[in-house]
């Protein structure tokens, strides 16, 4: 029997390449499993950005409302079984192992092999683990686009698009009407298709009417309407005034909460939600590394965790520090994709930081430190240090700053999940609390 990191070794070998989107292999393996799609509504949300965001609201609220709840999502930070929570805990070993088991007796029974990426394995092994768990509902995070990500064999209930921006271009196109289209494979005939973002392009509208599906637009059909110390939701048939603002920091946050609520609001015959668990699902949500702040208390800097890892989410993270002005200086530990357009993530920020730290990422879609200094020379107007490692970014940042300072750890999932390990090891940060630590390739 292969222990849990023998089967993230196998599953890494399995398939010649590490991305390839497709759903015809995960079905043919569903087959053969006698799997049969889920009874219970499922809500299933992409975006270029936000779309963690949304998932966790959703999450938050349905779980505050009393119901047994489902949530898959990627990539992990620094634990594989983050990807897959069975309502109030996250997958355990054994269940994943169990998982993986009957995957692969399916994937090579006869009459022949069916090749599976690192993703599908995961993907899988969440429908298998949710089946099991007998859940109230499903939440199911895209990884890739949308139309041929492993997540859409699934039927969505309500289908959810957060943003759409220039990200993946091998993949999905080289044009946002493009990946538009990608995402909006998500969307279903005579169900809503919710749309979170109040510039969004036509494309994504169109494709839903096209599909038979109906469009649910922030600014339209949905709001979030902001007062002085609470917000306001109104849907096409809930009105909630007086909610808490959200517990996740920034001021995109009301959107992507108000499209979690309009997802809600769709499935209001099969699970009701109250105004009271909609607010305790507000002040309850969690996720890591998005705008995530650190106040290790007197004498050190504050700290500032986010993913984000593509111009346009580069842009959120620099508005949202420009909100929030301190006293002191801000700097930056970086690093970021080989793949990703480092030099517009770089614009996006370049006036929010006093001193920049490059980190190193391994791995074949890493690029060393030096690289990218180069890459982002011209877009910041100081030179920028170059470390091994997020480690060491950490650790430099973390000497020179006061504690008036912030310090600033973005560019990727890559990036933040050592952060995380080093604010722990420094005691910067309490212990996940998680058994059974299982680290895995941080891939897609």
């Amino acid at each position: 029997m292969r222990t849990l990191e023998q089967w993230f070794a196998h599953q890494a070998q399995v398939h010649p390449q590490t991305i390839e989107l497709g759903l015809e292999r995960s079905i043919h393996v569903l087959e053969r499993l006698q799997w049969r799609p889920p009874s219970v509504p499922v809500i299933t949300v992409a975006g270029t950005n936000g779309k963690g965001s949304v998932t966790a609201y959703c999450a938050a609220i349905l779980t505050a409302a009393g119901y047994r709840v489902g949530t898959f999502s990627s990539p992990h930070l620094r634990d594989y079984r983050e990807r897959i929570r069975v309502h109030d805990r996250l997958v355990t070993s054994d269940e994943l192992v169990g998982a993986f088991e009957r995957i692969e007796a399916a994937r090579v029974a006869p009459p022949h092999a069916i090749s599976l990426t690192f993703f599908e394995y995961n993907t899988l092994a969440a429908f298998l683990t949710f089946e099991a768990a007998k859940l109230d509902a499903w939440v199911l995070e895209v990884g890739m686009g949308g139309r041929l990500d492993a997540v859409n064999i699934v039927d969505a209930t309500v289908a959810v698009v957060v943003s759409i921006g220039l990200d993946h271009q091998e993949f999905l196109g080289n044009t946002v009407a493009a990946i538009a289209q990608e995402k909006a494979g998500i969307f279903r005939k005579d169900r809503c298709a919710v749309l979170g973002s109040r510039v969004l392009p036509p494309a994504l509208a169109e494709s839903a009417m096209a599909l038979g599906a109906t469009p649910k637009r922030l600014g339209i059909e949905f709001d979030a309407l902001r007062g002085s110390s609470d917000w306001l939701y109104r849907g096409n048939r809930w009105k909630l005034p007086g909610l808490p603002p959200p517990a996740l920091a920034g001021d995109t946050q009301f959107a992507n909460a108000a499209t979690a609520i309009a997802a809600l609001e769709e499935l209001e015959a099969r699970l009701p939600v109250s105004a009271s668990a909609v607010a305790q699902g507000l002040r309850s949500v969690q996720l890591v590394g998005r705008f995530q702040v650190i106040q290790p208390g007197a004498g050190g800097p504050a700290w500032i965790l986010d993913v984000a890892h593509n111009p346009d989410a580069a842009r959120v993270l620099g508005q949202n520090l420009r909100a929030a002005p301190i006293a002191g200086k801000t700097f930056a530990v970086c690093g970021i994709l080989a793949d990703k357009d480092a030099a517009a993530i770089a614009a996006e920020v370049r006036d929010c930081f006093d001193a920049w730290w490059l980190a190193t990422i391994e791995g074949e879609r890493g690029t060393s430190a030096a690289v990218l200094a180069r890459r982002i020379a011209e877009e910041i107007s100081m030179p920028a240090a170059t470390v091994d490692d997020v480690a060491a970014g950490c650790a430099a940042a973390s000497a020179a700053a006061g504690p008036e300072d912030r310090i600033v750890v973005f560019g990727s999932f890559h990036i933040v999940g050592p952060a995380l390990d080093w604010l722990e090891s420094r005691r910067l940060l309490p212990p996940p609390g998680l058994p059974e630590y299982t680290g895995a390739p941080r891939r897609q």
